[in-house]
């Protein structure tokens, strides 16, 4: 399960972030995950449920997970089409020239603070 030590790094870039500015309690944080980035959202919110308690700065911060879609390009026709309910074939021309535009991703998009 590599959820945990994303969720340390995220932990880790949470501390870098406060310290830097001051802050001594975060509230949330909101995460943009890649609809195929390979981290499991659930057991993403489960690590972190876990690991929070480990850290005055965030053991009182809620987890807010948004799902980034994953769209494909096909470079044969030009178009954008969704990656899980077509995979690596364009609907549109049946070329398998495709590559992933978005939905791998993984960032931290938001801090809430009190």
């Amino acid at each position: 399960m590599h959820e945990l030590g994303v969720v340390f790094k995220v932990i880790d870039n949470l501390k870098e972030v406060a310290a830097e500015n001051g802050i001594e309690k975060i509230d949330k944080v909101k995460i943009g995950l890649g609809e195929v980035s390979t981290v499991i959202p659930e057991y993403l919110q489960d690590c972190f449920k876990w690991a929070k308690r480990k850290s005055p700065l965030v053991e009182d911060c809620d987890l807010e997970i948004e799902t980034i879609p994953a769209v494909s390009y096909c470079e044969d026709c030009g178009k954008e089409y969704p990656t899980v309910e077509f995979a690596k074939i364009c609907p549109s021309c049946h070329s398998e020239h495709t590559y992933l535009l978005r939905g791998n991703e993984f960032v931290i998009k938001e801090i809430e603070v009190p």
